[in-house]
């Protein structure tokens, strides 16, 4: 019977065989990422989609709104709404290369999960939740994403095996101390329910003008209580939320499609460029210009 440390070493061995270089990659099972960094990276802005992930070696932190988290080997992190976050890799070298995986968690086969237990209710212990934690991964979830690696192996098993595999992971994770959270976003009038609702619009919508009573409305919510548990599920208010996504996307769009500024800004909706540029030099520590030119000296530099 392997222990705990048994089984990170072989899941690290997995991770390490199926990384061809640095960076995040896809694999065979489709909700299955695999990660690797061989130095600590900078901080990076992303939209974390609800997902389990957990560390084999090394180790990262994760921002949401002001709140950090730190996690390592044998911790297992869990977002269960679609958040911007600021991730990074702390600990990793060529020696000892960090190491991860991701599983995307699909909302659907939650609920087809969550149909087939009994589970208490959560309404009342899940309110003010964050829509991210840190937990110590309980050996049955370790063992479980084992098996589920595993596969990577054995690819005419995939299609047979990976969705039973998969079911036992989100089982795990339901039945953990991860399942308020998860089970809140899957019952349909909780008020995290409702909270993924808003969160959805506004990821659909980020460009428009936002009107809190407008949203509140299509929530089914009070003003008051969207804030309130908004503010408690994303560490942040829905109209920081929507700065956010429109700060990302413009970055991509320079970034990626050379985009200039201005014309950034007003795609993803800014009608003032000043305006636009003073949010984007706020947030991101520097203007438009210099922290594209920074992001383009590293990548050339990778």
């Amino acid at each position: 019977m392997q222990n705990q440390t048994e089984r990170f070493g072989e899941i690290a061995e997995i991770i390490s065989r199926h990384t061809p270089g640095t960076g995040m990659f896809e694999t065979a099972i489709d909700n299955l990422l695999l990660g690797r960094q061989t130095a600590p990276t900078a901080p990076v802005h992303l939209a974390h989609r609800p997902a389990f992930a957990l560390i084999a070696q090394g180790q990262k932190s994760v921002t949401l709104g002001q709140d950090v988290y730190h996690y390592g080997v044998g911790d297992c992190v869990v977002v269960s709404f679609d958040l911007p976050v600021i991730s990074r890799v702390s600990v990793a070298s060529p020696q000892a290369p960090h190491l991860g995986l991701g599983m995307v968690i699909n909302p659907d086969r939650l609920r087809e999960v969550l149909q087939r237990i009994a589970v208490p209710s959560v309404a009342a212990t899940a309110d003010g939740m964050r829509g991210l934690v840190v937990h110590k991964a309980s050996p049955a979830l370790v063992d479980a994403t084992l098996r589920y690696l595993k596969l990577l192996d054995t690819p005419n098993d995939i299609a047979g095996v990976a969705p039973l595999v998969e079911q036992e992971i989100l089982y795990r994770l339901l039945t953990g101390p991860y399942g308020p959270r998860l089970i809140q976003i899957a019952t349909a009038d909780s008020p995290g329910n409702r909270v993924a609702k808003a969160i959805a619009w506004l990821r659909e919508h980020y460009v428009r003008p936002l009107r809190i009573e407008d949203l509140a409305d299509h929530c089914g919510m009070s003003v008051s209580s969207l804030h309130h548990h908004f503010k408690a599920v994303a560490a942040m208010t829905p109209m920081q939320y929507q700065k956010q996504l429109r700060l990302n996307e413009a970055r991509r769009l320079m970034l990626v499609d050379n985009m200039d500024a201005g014309m950034a800004g007003h795609t993803v909706g800014y009608q003032s460029p000043s305006q636009f540029g003073l949010e984007y030099t706020r947030f991101y520590g520097q203007s438009p210009l210099r922290d594209v030119s920074m992001l383009r000296t590293q990548a050339a530099a990778e």
